[in-house]
């Protein structure tokens, strides 16, 4: 079994360390690989000085794109499972266990952690809470399943879903409640397991401010709109 964890960072010097380090300790059994994403401060050299795998981009890709191509690595070099991590030190190393004896056991194509299965682990922002509830209910409408966390970057996918991802020439630029619902849809299967997540500790979420978030919402509505009617009008000509 490879699994291969993947960190996108875009100038997370003052987190990367942390998360190399308790990724070494707490979940040896995995490779890891960073894409320091055009990073301006020295993460770089951090990830470099600790002897894991680093793909520097030569512009800054963006969140979504800077995972593809860590999706597109672990293609090529036929890892079993690939797990997003996040380079802020929100996810925690411990937790990764839980969502890979989850996809092992299971035998499901996608398995998210969640920070809202079981109350209390994780103290969402109001906003967030709002838009979380939102993409549950579009969710549930749009395929009849439940995701308590369609927001949640901390997720385990196995070989058949890596090989899709790698060789999507739209991959969204916010791979969240859009990504989930096209896979639903396909036909690929999802679960989820309870996790602990942290808050950012330093640095700016990539959600920040007041502009971010209304574009995000803008562009997460407009693509699960073409989605479904994609999907909608493209199953009624097969008839």
């Amino acid at each position: 079994m490879k699994i291969l964890t993947i960190i996108p960072a875009y100038n997370e010097a003052e987190n990367i360390q942390k998360v190399l380090d308790e990724l070494k300790q707490d979940f040896p059994e995995t490779d890891i690989l960073v894409i320091n994403d055009c990073s301006k401060d020295n993460t770089k050299q951090i990830v470099e000085s600790n002897t894991v795998n680093c793909i520097t981009t030569t512009f800054n890709l963006h969140y979504a794109y800077a995972v593809q191509t860590g999706i597109k690595y672990a293609k090529k070099y036929n890892y079993d499972y690939c797990l997003m991590f996040d380079g802020d030190g929100q996810h925690i190393a411990k937790e990764a266990k839980k969502l890979v004896d989850k996809i092992q056991k299971s035998n499901c194509d996608i398995v998210i952690g969640s920070r809202y299965l079981e109350k209390g682990n994780y103290n969402a922002p109001k906003l967030r809470k709002i838009g979380t509830s939102f993409f549950i209910g579009l969710i549930k409408l749009s395929c009849h399943t439940k995701i308590s966390d369609p927001l949640s970057g901390f997720q385990v996918i196995n070989k058949r879903v890596i090989e899709k991802y790698s060789r999507m020439g739209e991959y969204p630029e916010f791979p969240d409640a859009n990504l989930i619902i096209e896979m639903l849809l396909d036909g690929y299967t999802i679960e989820e397991v309870s996790v602990k997540m942290r808050n950012r500790e330093f640095g700016e979420s990539m959600h920040g401010g007041i502009i971010k978030p209304i574009k995000y919402m803008i562009v997460m509505l407009y693509t699960i709109l073409i989605l479904i009617l994609n999907k909608l009008f493209g199953r009624r000509k097969q008839k």
